[in-house]
């Protein structure tokens, strides 16, 4: 069976979630979960019932792979300077 991207959490059946062991009590976290087909889907842990996002291992191991390599650090910075929506941007 294939799903939809953004399907209710419901209609992807009884998943093992999981979330990041850095991961903060206030609920501010992803969780992911493997899916029958061999995708991944993931969720706002704060609406466990809302939708999910569901991805190909392929495209999630080149989301970690650019993660881990710093690509997307500069979003992080800028939400944490209160800069979201600036055109500050990394050049390599």
């Amino acid at each position: 069976m294939r799903f939809a991207n953004g399907a209710a959490t419901a209609d992807l059946g009884e998943l093992p979630w999981r979330n990041s062991l850095a991961s903060n009590p206030s609920g501010n976290c992803a969780e992911v979960a493997p899916l029958p087909d061999g995708g991944i889907a993931v969720r706002n842990s704060r609406y466990p019932n809302g939708p999910a996002l569901v991805y190909a291992r392929a495209e999630l191991a080149a989301f970690l792979a650019g993660a881990k390599n710093g690509e997307s650090d500069d979003l992080a910075r800028a939400e944490m300077s209160g800069l979201v929506g600036s055109s500050s941007r990394k050049t390599r």
